[in-house]
């Protein structure tokens, strides 16, 4: 699936630009007017990457990625920030703030994706070794899940929905964003839908709705993976 992207930049003609231009390789790409925004739209659905502007409209950018940094869930998460200053002590100031890079404008837009493309490399989760969760076994480069020794068959989407729970094992994933994020970005469609998938899953995990194992409901809110990794 396509890398989500979060820009958030006032100029309404450079947030465009930025859209266009990272949808043309192949990102998905949600554009943001003000950092309050971006923030509450992480709460929801988390990306793969953020690029802020420094100059905002209420919050600045630099604030926005210190509360960013503040939580546990987002301390990873790479951090692109944009400025039409070129002083030094901006890109301080930024990179300070927890950015992990910095562009300032007028940028080129080769130069934009070979930030944005090295930054998603950077922070990639390896893959060549399986997760291991005691009696279960996930390996993500061969799309395989194993159960006690015997090959467990899941779909495409089982899979996905799996996998996602599983890197994101250290906090609970809302049902708006799993469904974002394994159906397709703002999708629409039933809830039930999660559901079913979920029920599917605990099934060939042998995981009940009573013990929860390997998925945890949080009532209300949506999923946390909990097996223990060994």
């Amino acid at each position: 699936m396509p890398d989500l992207i979060f820009v958030t930049e006032d100029d309404e003609n450079i947030r465009e630009m930025l859209k266009m231009v990272l949808t043309s390789f192949s990102y998905r790409v949600s554009a943001f007017e003000n950092a309050e925004e971006a923030l509450a739209a992480c709460e929801k659905t988390r990306p793969s990457l953020m690029i802020f502007d420094i100059m905002l409209p209420g919050m600045d950018g630099v604030s926005a990625v210190k509360i960013l940094r503040s939580r546990s869930a987002f301390k990873s998460l790479p951090v692109l920030m944009l400025t039409a200053k070129d002083a030094e002590t901006d890109k301080v100031v930024g990179l300070d703030a927890g950015a992990d890079d910095y562009l300032a404008k007028p940028f080129g837009l080769m130069e934009l994706a070979a930030r944005v493309r090295a930054l998603l490399r950077r922070t990639a989760p390896t893959e060549a070794s399986p997760l291991r969760y005691g009696a279960l076994i996930i390996n993500p480069a061969a799309r395989e899940v194993m159960l006690d020794g015997s090959l467990i068959e899941l779909t495409y989407k089982e899979f996905e929905l799996l996998h996602l729970l599983v890197i994101n094992s250290d906090r609970v994933i809302p049902r708006d964003e799993l469904l974002n994020a394994v159906w397709g970005c703002n999708y629409v469609g039933e809830t039930r839908t999660l559901d079913a998938h979920i029920r599917s899953l605990r099934q060939k995990l042998n995981d009940s709705a009573e013990n929860q194992t390997y998925i945890k409901t949080i009532r209300n809110v949506g999923y946390r993976f909990c097996g223990v990794p060994t």
